[in-house]
């Protein structure tokens, strides 16, 4: 590591987490002077706050439904559109739009789009005599966090199809070439070549959906500030919460360390179940 990037990491990575590490260990609402407490933070977030509990499950299933379903259709446009002609650079602009926009636009839009009274899905609903189907998305604690979801894989599955074409313009054609030769059909040609091939940019593109969706601050808090009773809060949402509206600074470094623990360890999750399929 250089110099100048030594010098980044340690102003803008390193310094701030020794700084929140040992916030953690204090009582501090911003105000008063910050009270040693010790490990009295840790302990009292895993055996005395549900809240922490219902947001870590919140959290793991939106990331969960988000990569599953972002994955998919970003490798599935992006087969579909890896030929450089002129329909399908029309079509990948067109999907890739959306990433442009910033996320409170997209959540204000949604927002919209999700109206119990005239949104335009409950209106599509009605229109085809399907009244059962027109929900109060966000309004329902049953509903709010599938109906977010929704909003960030529409978000953000152009942006990850832009990098799946990339990696998979790089497979050799002549691996296609000899699949079709040996009779293989499209489905065996994808089994065999296509996907042990993208493995590696899958990699890419899971472990930064999953950054994305533990980022998901901005989305959620426009839709729907975590609402309605946490039932779409995250980490990212329950530690600004814990900032500006309790004041308790001490509070929310500790929700942050287990916010990056379980962030790291999803990842790393990821990586190896992936890598060992990549090595078969």
């Amino acid at each position: 590591m250089g110099l100048p990037a030594a010098i980044i990491f340690t102003g803008f990575y390193f310094v701030p987490f020794i700084a929140n590490l040992r916030y953690s260990l204090t009582r501090w609402d911003r105000i008063t002077e910050p009270e040693f407490v010790g490990f009295r933070n840790f302990v009292n977030l895993l055996t005395n706050d549900d809240l922490f509990y219902k947001v870590l499950g919140n959290n793991l299933r939106f990331t969960f439904l988000v990569v599953l379903f972002q994955t998919l259709f970003s490798l599935i446009f992006a087969i579909f559109l890896v030929k450089n002609t002129r329909t399908n650079i029309a079509l990948r602009t067109l999907f890739f739009f959306p990433t442009i926009l910033s996320s409170v636009s997209v959540g204000m839009i949604w927002l919209f789009m999700y109206d119990p009274n005239f949104g335009a899905i409950n209106l599509f609903f009605t229109r085809l005599g399907l009244e059962g189907f027109a929900l109060n998305w966000l309004g329902s604690e049953s509903s709010a966090l599938y109906a977010i979801t929704f909003t960030q894989v529409w978000f953000h599955t152009g942006q990850m199809m832009v990098i799946y074409i990339a990696g998979l313009q790089q497979i050799p054609q002549e691996l296609y070439e000899a699949a079709e030769m040996d009779g293989a059909s499209r489905w065996q040609q994808f089994r065999n070549v296509t996907w042990p091939m993208s493995i590696p940019t899958t990699i890419v593109v899971m472990a930064y959906t999953t950054i994305q969706s533990f980022r998901a601050f901005d989305l959620i808090f426009a839709m729907t500030q975590g609402g309605p009773n946490n039932s779409s809060n995250i980490f990212a949402v329950l530690i600004y919460q814990t900032v500006f509206s309790e004041l308790r600074i001490g509070y929310a470094a500790t929700q942050s360390i287990f916010f990056i623990i379980v962030l790291v360890f999803v990842t790393l999750l990821q990586r190896k179940f992936l890598n060992s399929r990549y090595e078969k």
